[in-house]
């Protein structure tokens, strides 16, 4: 049987940890900035980790 392809968006949207954690990008940062505040702005430019009930889904794609 052929070796299944990775999800090529998933690639480009995930990284994975030295520890093996999955790391994103948050949403809500493209357009209309004017009406949130900074704190929130500087927030969001951050990465954070995949929700746990999402990390057997993500690892399956990116694999």
């Amino acid at each position: 049987m052929p070796k299944m392809k990775s999800n090529s968006g998933a690639k480009k949207r995930f990284k994975t940890t030295g520890s093996g954690k999955i790391k994103r990008k948050k949403a809500f940062k493209r357009h209309i900035l004017t009406k949130k505040s900074s704190k929130t702005k500087r927030q969001l430019g951050q990465s954070t980790l995949v929700a746990p009930a999402d990390v057997a889904k993500v690892k399956q794609l990116i694999n």
